[in-house]
């Protein structure tokens, strides 16, 4: 997160490369049960993915559908489903991470379906599928994504290895994936038509609006730490979602409103949370960006700019950091499809799905969507009994249902997982009979078991592997943050440095920054790890932005908008 610098600062050594924290006693585990299903507020942008996904699935299906070949419609699925994607990114970054979502669903499809040509058997596919889990989950925290992040991929490609497949049709199938994939890009492109800069107004929006609750709490007295948590992760997000906008009037605008919510978090008792919400209110529809009508510091701006244009961080050195979680998605999807082997399961990829779903930043947290995807499931299982017999009907009602299952899945997913799975759990059983009229009675029971093998066994190994290097991950960042800031400063500071030396110095401090953030991110806990630095890596963050806005300014790489505003003037 970015704090400005109107956020206080706490003394610190002077050679803070020597800190060592003091030992503190590990947490206990603890897996809580109250509020795990607890429902929630909806998603600000719900509607946007449940819209998009009928768009994307409906044509392609009713295609297939009137074509007579709705046994194909699992391969246009894969293509359809990555609609899903990236709906808090601004359009630039959109159209590059939509492209990459269905490249990546089309690989992953291709692996399963070459393998599911050249081997019939269970365990070797049950092995490349968890093989495969472990890869999309890496590179879906590793580039970081976001929702639904890995999951979707999985169940495509550990689906498409247990369908019958040749190599003479493995071209045509991946065809059609990339044609509804093109699709689908073109449907989370068109509202950037009306709404060029929808995502990023809407995220500064949100960041306003969490940091006058904020402001409103401090003022009552009561909910403080759940306020403060709420809008800090709102204008973490928002500075993600800025930092990815293409730069101009509009983002730089947006940036200083963001800067505003930081100083709210920083200094509730000064701030006036009505001005924030009209802020917020503003942002809505195409009018001007508002313009607060109090100076804003640059400074730390210049800095986030620089980071933002050194933020090449290698994909190779953002996956070493997740090895941990890799180790345990493979693990615990090879487990959990030997088991559902072991007990005659015919379809193990379910159990192999379930337990790739389960694995979140910690295991308490690990354990909670355990607890969700049973209920959920259980739930949905239900919904399914009551579903089919209308499925049965005809093709076409086999295809709404679907349609509407959908919708509902994207619609209630935000408000907590589970209610999300009671629409997920019967579309997935319904999609089996695309090909042909199944038993119910036997996909239920089927079902219900992979459900509870996945949850067990991929439970089970997220506790058998940890992450024990997370912590010492953290520390190492925070030093080499502090050591490159002092590093920057002295240069900074000397009357005629030389400009390489300079250059390499503030080069070094954005990349510092940069993997101190990925860092912070990556370790923000396993149950048993000590209690993690906040207030240093919040320091360490400010402290190290406005020297590298010194830098910056410095090495004479933007102009002074003081001399830039007097050209101006001149000129008119």
């Amino acid at each position: 997160m970015h704090m400005s610098s109107a956020t206080p600062q706490r003394p610190r050594p002077r050679h803070r490369a020597r800190h060592r924290p003091e030992p503190r006693k590990r947490p206990a585990l603890r897996l809580p049960l109250a509020g795990v299903l607890r429902l929630g507020r909806p998603s600000d942008i719900w509607f946007k993915p449940a819209l998009s996904v009928i768009a994307a699935v409906a044509p392609p299906n009713l295609i297939l559908l009137t074509l007579g070949r709705l046994d194909l419609a699992m391969y246009t699925m894969a293509g359809s489903l990555c609609a899903l994607y990236a709906h808090n990114r601004p359009y630039a970054a959109r159209a590059r991470v939509l492209a990459g979502v269905v490249l990546g669903m089309t690989g992953g499809l291709a692996v399963a379906l070459v393998a599911a040509s050249l081997t019939a058997s269970p365990v070797a596919l049950v092995t490349v599928g968890a093989l495969l889990a472990a890869a999309q989950k890496a590179l879906c925290d590793a580039t970081r994504l976001g929702p639904p992040a890995n999951v979707v991929l999985t169940f495509i490609s550990s689906a498409s290895l247990f369908v019958p497949q040749t190599l003479d049709r493995v071209p045509g199938h991946l065809g059609l994936a990339l044609a509804a994939g093109g699709w689908a890009w073109l449907i989370g492109m068109a509202p950037g038509l009306a709404r060029p800069h929808g995502p990023e107004r809407r995220a500064t929006a949100h960041a306003l609006n969490a940091a006058a609750a904020r402001v409103d709490a401090h003022a009552a007295g009561e909910g403080e730490g759940r306020t403060r948590a709420a809008a800090a992760t709102a204008v973490h997000a928002a500075w993600n979602t800025l930092l990815s906008a293409r730069a101009g009037e509009t983002r730089r605008g947006l940036e200083r409103l963001v800067v505003r919510a930081e100083i709210a978090l920083a200094a509730p008792a000064d701030t006036d949370p009505a001005r924030l919400r009209d802020w917020a209110r503003d942002l809505r529809g195409t009018a001007p960006v508002p313009c607060p009508d109090d100076l804003v510091d640059d400074d730390e701006l210049i800095g986030v700019d620089a980071e933002a244009a050194a933020d090449r961080t290698p994909l190779r050195r953002r996956l070493g950091p997740l090895a941990p979680i890799a180790a345990r998605t493979a693990l615990g999807c090879a487990l959990a499809g030997y088991a559902s082997l072991a007990l005659g399961v015919g379809r193990p990829y379910w159990a192999l799905v379930t337990a790739a779903s389960l694995y979140q930043a910690n295991v308490t947290l690990t354990w909670s969507r355990a607890v969700q995807r049973v209920v959920g499931n259980l739930v949905g299982v239900l919904a399914f009994a009551v579903l089919v017999p209308l499925a049965h009907l005809a093709q076409a009602a086999l295809v709404l249902v679907c349609l509407a299952l959908n919708f509902g899945a994207e619609a209630l997913i935000s408000r907590n997982y589970w209610l999300g799975s009671v629409c997920v759990t019967p579309m997935a059983l319904l999609i089996t009979e695309f090909a042909q009229v199944q038993d119910p009675g036997r996909l239920i029971a089927e079902r219900l078991v992979d459900t509870l093998v996945g949850a067990v066994v991929g439970f089970a190994a997220a506790v058998a592997v940890t992450n024990r290097r997370a912590g010492d991950r953290l520390e190492n960042a925070l030093t080499a943050v502090e050591r490159t800031r002092e590093h920057a400063a002295r240069l900074t500071a000397e009357p005629h440095p030389a400009v390489g030396a300079l250059d390499a110095a503030r080069r070094a401090l954005a990349a510092a920054l940069v993997d101190l953030r990925a860092t912070a991110d990556a370790a923000a806990g396993e149950w048993w790890q000590r209690a993690l630095p906040q207030e240093r890596v919040v320091t360490a963050e400010q402290s190290g932005h406005r020297t590298l806005a010194a830098t910056v300014r410095r090495q004479g790489l933007l102009l002074d908008r003081d001399a830039s505003a007097r050209a101006e003037d001149v000129r008119r």
